[in-house]
């Protein structure tokens, strides 16, 4: 939906929080969900959708008269996809995820075709007003930061080079604007923003990536370069970014003076333990759900010392006090304390007032997508409920 506080800013929620790998059930999940959340945040107005497909469910949606049901059930009740999260290829609810989620990787064809692939559905589904571009989010190159060698680097960039190829020929023909958002995560080879910064500059806006797209699309220099900076950016996702003890303010002005477009924000909270100690670390083994990675940040005396996962962290645990860790395990956007633990909240109420003064995206989109392994007690209530007071809350930010 747009925001009125925010000129030509969308909001949304991330589908991925429904379960369902195949076309039929995430079909299902819009059908039971969406009307429901619009009905309850956006009543008056069209609202928008940011659509997670599998890998699957994008092949089904392809084949013939599946697009048009899709387009008649957004037209029938005024909904809109403006965004794709197409970081998960396979599954990603109900099964072990953890390091799986990251593959296929950008070194890989596979990651590249179904990438393109979900371009074209969406440059299908956006809507006529080309003003309105669209997004697609994606995995962070590649996992575990520090195991690519040189010759994956030039394998990433002739891959993403290749997708910068596709989205121009889009443009050309069909007017819509798509860009790729690389998503910085904790424990990957786009981390930090340090790390993004750096591989943009010196290998996706360098000048054998701008010859290379000038060879594949016949632009000129400057065209090139521009395409470049055109469709290809970075998803903000405020939990990483948090966990990772980043100043927002500071991450955004880098970005913008390298020139790389944050083409999505995702706003979302991590879980927060400000003095750790033997008692809170066992209280926090009940989010230990064995499906997601939940890479753990730990900060002692200003230095950072980070875990793949909770169980290094656990058995890493000293007796020293006077560490802080910060957990990526998503939980509701509105609550600033889950029980005995703290959120990083803060970080996201820090991001919001620094939008409200001058957009940091023009693409907003609340991801909690662990309300199935969120422990009982920290439920709020039915799916639909839960969904749409993230949204208000965000909105009432927005508007403070």
């Amino acid at each position: 939906m747009r925001v009125a506080s925010s000129a030509g800013v969308h909001l949304t929620y991330c589908t991925n929080v429904h379960p369902g790998e195949s076309w039929r059930q995430v079909f299902a999940n819009m059908q039971r969900f969406l009307p429901e959340v619009k009905a309850r945040v956006s009543p008056d107005a069209p609202f928008g959708v940011g659509l997670r497909l599998s890998a699957q469910a994008a092949r089904e949606l392809a084949q013939p008269g599946r697009l048009e049901d899709l387009q008649a059930f957004l037209n029938r009740h005024g909904l809109y996809v403006f965004t794709i999260n197409g970081f998960p290829y396979g599954a990603f609810h109900n099964v072990r995820v953890k390091e799986q989620v990251y593959l296929p990787d950008w070194r890989d064809r596979t990651r590249l075709a179904y990438t393109n692939l979900l371009a074209d559905l969406l440059a299908a589904l956006l809507p006529a007003d080309r003003s309105l571009s669209g997004s697609i989010s994606t995995v962070p190159l590649a996992f575990a930061k520090g195991t690519i060698s040189e010759g994956d680097v030039a394998r990433i960039v002739e891959m993403l080079v290749r997708h910068t190829a596709h989205l121009v020929e889009i443009r050309e023909r069909t007017g819509h604007t798509i860009a790729l958002a690389l998503e910085p995560e904790p424990g990957c080879v786009l981390e930090t923003i340090a790390d993004v910064v750096e591989f943009f500059g010196r290998h996706l806006f360098a000048e054998p990536a701008v010859t290379r797209l000038g060879e594949m699309t016949g632009l000129e220099r400057d065209g090139a370069r521009a395409a470049l900076c055109r469709h290809l950016g970075v998803c903000l996702d405020l939990c990483h970014a948090a966990v990772e003890f980043e100043n927002v303010a500071d991450a955004v002005e880098r970005l913008r003076t390298a020139g790389i477009a944050i083409a999505k924000l995702q706003i979302s909270a991590g879980l927060r333990m400000q003095d750790v100690t033997a008692a809170s670390q066992a209280t926090l083994r009940a989010f230990d759900d064995g499906v997601y990675l939940h890479q753990v940040v730990e900060r002692k005396a200003e230095e950072l010392r980070r875990y793949i996962d909770l169980e290094p962290a656990f058995a890493a645990f000293g007796d020293d006090a006077g560490r802080e860790w910060r957990v990526h395990f998503h939980v509701p956007v509105f609550l600033a304390e889950l029980g005995e633990f703290g959120t990083t909240q803060q970080f996201l109420l820090d991001a919001l007032a620094l939008h409200r003064e001058r957009p940091i995206s023009q693409h907003l989109e609340v991801e909690t997508y662990t309300w199935d392994v969120l422990p009982a007690e920290h439920r709020t209530g039915d799916m639909a409920a839960s969904i749409s007071r993230e949204l208000e809350w965000v909105l009432w930010q927005l508007a403070a």
